[in-house]
């Protein structure tokens, strides 16, 4: 079988891939629990789903939770439920994601995030299939098959105590690991085109013209450490860009961060008071330099200068006068540009345009 391709968007060549889908195939049908370890934007969601819809229970409910996204207390109603009283604001009872999920599935996405009590009750509930509802003594019945989601290193936080051995013992009936992104290369260029059909798709385009070499390269040596998802991002981002689907996709932004004009590092809380006028007095600090100038040369210790001097004025004049003879010379080819440079292209191309430097002979050879 050299390539899979299904509605749940499970798409991939390469032997390590096709061998976590035969995994998946032969766990299915069995009424035990799984855990499904891989990095962010590897897709444990989808492995999770599939995992469902390919055992006895597909026909039951599919019940979804993020254990990072709530607290302690949030947690234990929201998977066990509550009666009425329980606490401020439970005027009725509920039922938890254990009652809903009855003869079907439970996806606990984000598993290692969650505290000391809430992993004794799902140890009991995988034990003995019981629970009570938060403020209720009533011990209810369930029978769900969960999946656990998790990218920490579970056995080791298991060593350390901040997760239960015995939990993780009753979890691990088997596990699947999904492969980074940077271990399917052959897969890169075939997840591209299908985000890249879909988001031409979804632009109305009458087609997509594929990626020129530049591009292809650009994606294969990156190392993708956001994976599947960080890859349909930068994908969808190109052609949307490209915004013509009569031409290939050429320029791959990997950061949409990256800007001469991107704010440097934190502000400081004064300083944010101070811009929305809460407080007096405050001491302007002017802002950083460009990288251009910061990279210049020191003057020298004997250097002299005739007081005052518009510091800022000066500066941009030094980054105009060294953009321009780094265009000369190299023939006003952008891309060469930026390397004499130590910039990126993107980075160049915003120098250009803060300076008003995009005349005729510097936009003529862009590459």
């Amino acid at each position: 079988m050299s390539r899979f391709r299904q509605q749940d968007n499970l798409l991939g060549q390469a032997n390590s891939f096709l061998e976590t889908l035969e995994q998946i195939s032969q766990i299915a049908p069995l009424n035990k629990p799984v855990l499904v370890i891989g990095e962010r934007g590897t897709g444990k969601e989808l492995i999770a789903a599939r995992l469902h819809f390919l055992s006895q229970r597909w026909d039951q409910n599919y019940v979804k939770l993020n254990c990072a996204a709530l607290n302690e207390n949030l947690l234990e109603s929201e998977l066990f439920g509550y009666e009425a009283g329980a606490f401020t604001g439970a005027a009725k009872r509920r039922e938890g994601r254990f009652e809903v999920a009855n003869n079907g599935t439970l996806f606990l996405d984000e598993l290692a995030n969650t505290s000391g009590l809430i992993q004794e009750k799902l140890l009991r509930v995988i034990e003995y299939g019981e629970f009570e509802r938060v403020g209720g003594s009533k011990t209810l019945k369930t029978d769900v098959r969960i999946i656990a989601a998790t990218n920490e290193d579970l056995p080791a936080l298991a060593e350390s105590g901040e997760f239960r051995a015995d939990l993780l013992d009753r979890l691990a009936f088997d596990v699947i690991t999904i492969p980074p992104l940077r271990e399917r290369k052959e897969d890169i260029l075939l997840l591209a085109e299908n985000f890249a059909i879909n988001m031409a798709r979804e632009l109305e385009m009458e087609l997509f013209s594929g990626f020129t070499e530049k591009a292809r390269r650009t994606l294969l040596e990156y190392s993708w450490p956001g994976n599947i998802r960080e890859l349909k991002n930068v994908v969808e981002r190109a052609v949307y860009r490209t915004n013509n689907p009569h031409l290939p996709v050429h320029e791959i932004t990997l950061d949409p961060f990256e800007s001469p004009f991107r704010p440097k590092g934190r502000i400081k809380t004064q300083d944010r008071m101070a811009s929305s006028g809460t407080v007096s007095d405050v001491v302007e600090v002017p802002p950083e330099l460009p990288d251009v100038a910061a990279n210049a040369p020191a003057a020298p210790a004997t250097a002299s200068f005739n007081f005052p001097i518009d510091l800022k004025e000066r500066s941009q004049q030094y980054e105009i006068d060294m953009i321009r003879q780094a265009l000369e010379d190299s023939q006003f080819n952008q891309k060469k540009t930026a390397e004499k440079l130590s910039l990126t292209y993107h980075q160049l191309r915003g120098y250009l345009k803060k300076y008003n430097l995009l005349d005729s002979s510097a936009e003529s050879v862009e590459a």
